[in-house]
């Protein structure tokens, strides 16, 4: 089965973006006590936009999609659609079982979404046939075109993935596991209208790896915080600039992932912190996740000082 008339223009968007520029995963922005601050996060969201990503993922991983409510996650996709504008494809990100996921999507698909990006199902691991029928019944229940992510538990096999694929709505497949054996095995045994991108956590570790199997797309948390960064690596791996991406990689990339891997949840939290340095209205995170301590946020400091020097930007 081919893609509907919708999802292929969603598609070729989002090919058009992926092709211009990397994908943005903006964090959602909280006052103090924890409330959700829609002023804050409408214009944090303008100042990301006007960096020219080449889409938007509003209420995914980074923006801390499981501690809204659903009454906030339309809200978060509402001012991500207003603020986009049609200039760029706005992808929200669903999840929990089928059912919720299921609710999560409508909402986007009423607020103006383009797309929804399929989020790991919560907690059981499940064979592969319940993989495919958690998308199915997703897919039966709303018109929005589906990219699908696996990681943690959830790990397509050649054979559901086609299987996935046939469904109208199903536009693509976001990859966490950097498991690059059998991510060409499913890139090469795919249709050629599914579209393939690398999620893996700070995707610019590995952005040149998955490259060379036919995956040269990629979320970046670092854009979060520090589009200018993004931006340059972007360019310079897209140019063949080698000692800018080896430079980028060994004094800012590496070491973040480092200071990320001591404390679980660090991947957004971190990013929240260092958007905060940067003056950026994003508030802090949400529980279970915690924000840095002193120690950790001087190392960050010190760490953003250094990547920014790097692509020639200021604070």
């Amino acid at each position: 089965m081919s893609l509907n008339t919708a999802a292929q223009d969603v598609a070729r968007r989002l090919r058009d973006g992926m092709a211009r520029g990397v994908l943005s995963f903006p964090l959602t922005s909280f006052t103090d006590d924890g409330s959700l601050d829609l002023d804050a996060y409408r214009a944090y969201l303008e100042g990301q936009l006007a960096t020219g990503p080449g889409a938007v993922f509003p209420a995914c991983g980074t923006g801390e999609f499981s501690a809204l409510d659903e009454d906030e996650y339309r809200q978060v996709v509402t001012v991500a659609v207003e603020v986009a504008d049609g200039r760029i494809p706005v992808v929200a990100g669903i999840g929990y079982g089928w059912a919720q996921a299921l609710r999560f999507a409508r909402i986007a698909e009423e607020a103006g979404a383009d797309a929804a990006l399929v989020l790991p199902h919560y907690l059981l691991n499940a064979p592969q046939d319940g993989l495919v029928e958690q998308v199915r019944r997703i897919a039966a229940g709303t018109g929005i075109p589906l990219i699908v992510y696996q990681r943690d538990q959830v790990a397509f096999s050649v054979e559901s993935l086609r299987r996935i694929a046939e469904i109208s709505t199903v536009i693509g497949l976001k990859d966490g596991h950097s498991d690059l054996d059998r991510l060409q095995r499913l890139t090469l045994n795919s249709p050629d209208h599914l579209l393939f991108f690398n999620g893996a956590a700070t995707a610019e570790i590995q952005a040149r790896a998955y490259a060379t199997v036919g995956v040269p797309a990629y979320s970046s948390a670092v854009h979060a915080f520090a589009p200018e960064i993004a931006n340059a690596f972007f360019a310079a791996l897209q140019s063949g600039d080698d000692n800018t991406v080896d430079d980028l990689l060994r004094d800012f990339y590496v070491p973040l992932v480092e200071l990320r891997d001591r404390v679980p949840g660090y991947a957004v939290s971190l990013v929240k912190a260092a958007a905060r340095l940067r003056g950026r209205p994003v508030g802090p995170v949400r529980a279970p996740l915690t924000d840095p301590g002193p120690q950790d946020l001087a190392e960050l400091e010190k760490l953003l000082e250094t990547g920014l020097a790097l692509v020639g930007a200021t604070g």
